[in-house]
């Protein structure tokens, strides 16, 4: 068996989490204080997933960047190739929240979206 220490990152609270596992298979979680503590821990220790966030730069606008985000988690491994993907990218203004920036963004199925508007200049 193995035990596995996490805090837990869906709430203020940061439980300390101890996931027990045999194999790949969670056998049990135990430190958190809500249900949500219980389905962060399973997830982290067998499919970890983060909101990539980042800027890219805007032509035309009335400020020269805007900030950008994955529309939803995708595989933590994928998180480097997704901030190379925006590496070099411009956007023109009008940029509004939910654009798509980037699409399919490093083949995980998931948009990079602008996450604030920007008015042309």
């Amino acid at each position: 068996m193995e035990i596995r220490e996490l805090t837990c990152i869906n709430c203020p609270l940061g439980c300390q989490l101890k996931v027990t596992m045999e194999g790949k298979e969670v056998v049990s979680v135990e430190g958190n204080t809500c249900r949500r503590g219980d389905t962060y821990a399973r997830k982290e220790v067998t499919n970890p997933t983060r909101i990539v966030t980042s800027t890219v730069k805007v032509s035309g606008g009335k400020v020269p960047m805007i900030n950008v985000k994955t529309q939803n988690d995708v595989p933590k491994d994928k998180i480097f190739e997704c901030v190379r993907a925006l590496k070099g990218v411009t956007i023109q203004a009008p940029v509004r929240i939910g654009d798509v920036v980037v699409a399919n963004v490093a083949g995980t199925g998931v948009n990079i979206v602008a996450a604030g508007n920007v008015d042309a200049a």
